[in-house]
């Protein structure tokens, strides 16, 4: 899921929102929320200590940044960004690390969370994916970030 090939072919069906450096983001495929994102490096990194410190940097410009998109498009009172690091600390795919942002809202856990950890979704990943892409190409095409949208040698999960 965290291993991109060096082509975006499959992008907008691995739900890609943007591609950096040593780093992307992704839309969460099973959401916790609507908008609910993660920013990952492109390397196998388990541990945060491990990361080096471009990448650190480079994870830390792109969650800044989706922050500013989230509350932008979705009007969010607030975002849980997180890490799970470590299946004790409850990481689902504890081999790669990543980076969550969920936009949240007073009162957006209703009792369907509580109950079998049920939650309705309001939209679709597609088109969620369709109105936050607009965000991530042009800001990268207005050089808001300053990276390129595809770079070679991302296709590299190994250590």
């Amino acid at each position: 899921m965290f291993c991109l090939p060096d082509h975006t072919a499959e992008d907008a069906q691995r739900l890609v929102l943007f591609r950096g450096q040593r780093a992307f983001v992704i839309m969460n495929k099973f959401p916790y929320n609507n908008g609910h994102i993660m920013v990952c490096p492109y390397r196998h990194v388990m541990l945060l200590a491990d990361l080096e410190h471009e990448e650190t940097h480079e994870i830390m410009d792109l969650m800044q940044w989706c922050a500013v998109i989230l509350k932008q498009h979705f009007n969010c009172e607030g975002i849980n960004v997180g890490l799970n690091q470590g299946q004790a600390a409850g990481a689902g795919i504890r081999e790669h690390l990543h980076f969550h942002l969920v936009p949240r809202w007073t009162g957006d856990s209703s009792f369907m969370a509580v109950f079998d950890e049920v939650r309705t979704m309001p939209e679709h990943l597609n088109r969620t994916y369709a109105e936050l892409k607009p965000y991530f190409t042009n800001g990268a095409a207005a050089g808001e970030q300053g990276r390129n949208a595809s770079t070679p040698g991302q296709e590299s999960c190994g250590p």
